[in-house]
């Protein structure tokens, strides 16, 4: 399946190349007699589209939220700009920028700056204040932490109020439950030791209906949907940095023993402690894969789902016919791409789910229980030979 998806995406690339240099070339039927035997006439061309910025302008993260075009006017929801310059703090709305410098700020173009707010020091070079706006992406968080916040709550509401005993989950709570169940019990049991599932269990079910919700409203192309949250590197570091601190944090003696004086032969330990500093680097190699893998897939899909979308507009030049066939391709690619990116954005949130509580059971491999769970576990074995 893997193989036919890579050759069908080959073949559309060749798709869009090719009629991108097709387009970029002389019109069909021109020759070079032809056109010195003719006389000279303005010929109108089609506009052509900046593929670049059309991507990385709907997966980049900007100051106004753009909701769509109407003829030459552009609909968009300013965002609130905060910034602290060399003449102190600024809140103003980000319309305010649109007809030029404001309070001595701007957004920059080009350089390596681009796109962000600026301000120029004493010699005219551009510098960055102090940025804590609210942008496309931090209004999305916002967005998706209040749908998470009201699913959980709701799911919540219907078990403060209904008897589990009697009567089965209706409603949210009878979509929630089975995911809840799902992730607890074959998830964090199954790799978290039972004493220690229970702690990890609200991070790890968080962090889960988290990236869920996030990547679903990405895929969504209108408000308040389509903000690139989790393909954000920024927004994974954090999730990754969580998993970080929840994994070496709390993690017991016999995990930092593995890691700094492994069972393994002696000579791969001292003179040269070759297996102690791989044991160290993989303390900081895995909370990177965690965030190089959302980040990567998820940016992919939008990517690919718009460089589809862009060869509606690479093909116009080329005439009706071939506009029209590539246009139905693409359509027809799109939708595939968009039932693919419905999958991937639940088996990514799982991935993650999964690799975290992985990491955090081996932090706790090796111990024996303690305290209430080594009672527990004593009255059980009890019981069992009684």
């Amino acid at each position: 399946m893997n193989r036919i998806i890579r050759h069908i995406l080959s073949a559309i690339g060749a798709f869009a190349i090719t009629a991108a240099a097709y387009a970029a070339g002389p019109e069909p039927g021109t020759a070079p007699e032809a056109e010195a035997a003719a006389p000279a006439e303005p010929v109108e061309e089609a506009p052509q589209i900046d593929i670049k910025t059309m991507l990385f302008g709907h997966i980049g993260d900007s100051y106004q939220w753009h909701i769509t075009k109407i003829g030459d006017k552009d609909i968009v929801i300013p965002l609130p700009v905060i910034v602290h310059s060399s003449t102190g703090w600024h809140c103003f709305m980000s319309s305010k920028l649109e007809e030029g410098p404001y309070e001595g700020l701007y957004c920059a173009v080009g350089g390596k700056y681009d796109g962000k707010i600026v301000e120029k020091d004493a010699e005219g070079n551009e510098v960055r204040p102090f940025d804590i706006s609210v942008t496309k992406n931090v209004a999305g968080l916002m967005i998706n932490s209040a749908i998470v916040l009201l699913l959980i709550l709701g799911c919540a509401r219907w078990y403060r109020k209904h008897d589990v005993l009697e009567e089965a989950p209706t409603g949210i709570a009878a979509v929630i439950e089975p995911v809840v169940n799902f992730i607890n019990d074959d998830v964090i049991k199954g790799s978290i030791p039972e004493e220690h599932s229970r702690k990890y269990a609200p991070y790890l079910l968080t962090a889960f209906f988290f990236i869920l919700v996030n990547n679903l409203m990405g895929i969504i192309p209108i408000f308040p949907g389509g903000a690139n949250t989790t393909g954000n590197i920024a927004i994974t570091l954090v999730l990754a940095l969580c998993t970080f601190v929840a994994v070496n944090l709390f993690a017991n003696r016999h995990y930092w023993k593995d890691i700094f004086w492994p069972d393994v032969p002696w000579w791969l330990k001292v003179p040269v402690p070759l297996i102690p500093l791989t044991e160290l680097l993989g303390i900081f190699t895995k909370p990177f894969a965690l965030m190089i893998r959302l980040f990567a897939n998820i940016m992919a899909g939008h990517a690919i789902i718009l460089s589809f979308v862009s060869i509606i507009f690479l093909t116009v030049r080329l005439g009706p016919v071939i506009n029209g066939s590539m246009s139905l391709v693409t359509v027809i690619f799109g939708i595939f791409m968009d039932c693919l990116e419905l999958l991937v954005a639940f088996i990514q949130a799982y991935v993650f789910t999964m690799l975290s509580a992985v990491f955090i059971g081996l932090a706790h491999e090796g111990g024996k229980p303690s305290g209430e769970a080594a009672v527990q576990d004593s009255a059980g074995e009890t019981d069992a030979v009684e």
